[in-house]
């Protein structure tokens, strides 16, 4: 058997992973963008996100596209990184599940750092030794914004920590995870939870749906955790929550765009814990990734359906 040649937009450490996981497969390295040219015996053709959020979506390229591929395996879960003009021609596979369990860490540190008010309590010298009132975790209400890998990861960690965790989705498929308690609607989850963690996709339908209406039904005090797109959420709508305590805190790992302009009012907003889109750089992301591409090149060279395929209908 050839090898099958794969041209990747990724970096040496997932090439190698994906080498490791799989027999018979060169891995030529292409620039990251829209290609202009591909290896004339690439099959399968692993692209990086072509944007970030809220920047343009690149043409199509000039001439040639989609080349002689078959098959592209995109490194996120959500499509609008990408451009519409990608999803023309071979099968897209998506990344899904590859980071549930960095993402789910994350959700957790943010929840517990908040409860125990780090690093708000440490300290820097002797004056400052003094308790400061914290908070229990355990007993506390964790709403789920989307129920795919990352909610099936996350629900039963925070079970073990006592949490109760209720839930939305899109699908009418029941929640897999038992003890999880599925919500009407959005606006009984923000009332019922202490904690939110938005897990939804960017789509047309989900756009800024985290707004004033939504946030009016906040149980006071609401922690929101954005671990998806930043595009879920109304800025302007957060902002005045914060202000008027529905929402004491904001944790939000995505923004849009990204990164915000120098003087967006969450940089440096007392209530509002910002990072740069970093949870789900842990090493187990790009090595899950590999493993589930492996197995999917398995699929693909006993001509098997392939699994993760994106549905343009959906959004992901």
């Amino acid at each position: 058997m050839n090898p099958l040649l794969v041209a990747s937009q990724l970096n040496e450490t997932f090439n190698q992973s994906l080498c490791e996981h799989a027999a018979d497969v060169e891995i030529v390295p292409v620039p990251m963008g829209p290609p202009s040219s591909l290896p004339r015996a690439a099959e399968v053709f692993v692209a990086a996100p072509f944007r970030k959020a809220g920047g343009q979506l690149p043409p199509r390229p000039p001439a040639g596209w989609p080349f002689d591929l078959k098959w592209i395996q995109l490194v996120s879960v959500g499509i609008d990184f990408y451009p519409e003009w990608l999803f023309d021609g071979p099968v897209v596979t998506s990344a899904r599940g590859s980071s549930a369990v960095a993402l789910a860490e994350f959700a957790l540190a943010s929840i517990l750092g908040a409860a125990k008010r780090f690093p708000d309590i440490w300290i820097d010298n002797a004056e400052r030794w003094a308790p400061t009132p914290l908070s229990l975790v355990a007993g506390t209400t964790l709403g789920l914004v989307g129920f795919g890998a990352l909610g099936e990861a996350l629900a039963p960690r925070a079970q073990a920590l006592g949490l109760e965790v209720v839930a939305v989705r899109r699908s009418d498929a029941p929640i897999p995870t038992p003890g999880v308690r599925r919500a009407a609607d959005l606006a009984e989850l923000f009332q019922v939870s202490d904690h939110v963690v938005l897990a939804a996709p960017a789509t047309l339908e989900t756009h800024q749906f985290i707004n004033r209406g939504v946030l009016a039904h906040a149980k006071p005090g609401l922690h929101l955790i954005n671990l998806a797109r930043g595009a879920l959420i109304d800025d302007a709508a957060l902002l005045e929550a914060l202000a008027d305590g529905r929402v004491s805190l904001a944790s939000l790992d995505v923004t849009y765009p990204e990164p915000l302009p120098a003087n967006h009012p969450f940089y440096g907003h007392p209530r509002v814990r910002l990072s740069p889109h970093t949870s789900v750089h842990t090493p187990d992301t790009r090595r899950n990734l590999a493993a589930r591409f492996a197995a999917n090149l398995d699929r693909y060279r006993q001509g098997q359906p392939l699994t993760d395929v994106i549905d343009l209908a959906r959004g992901y």
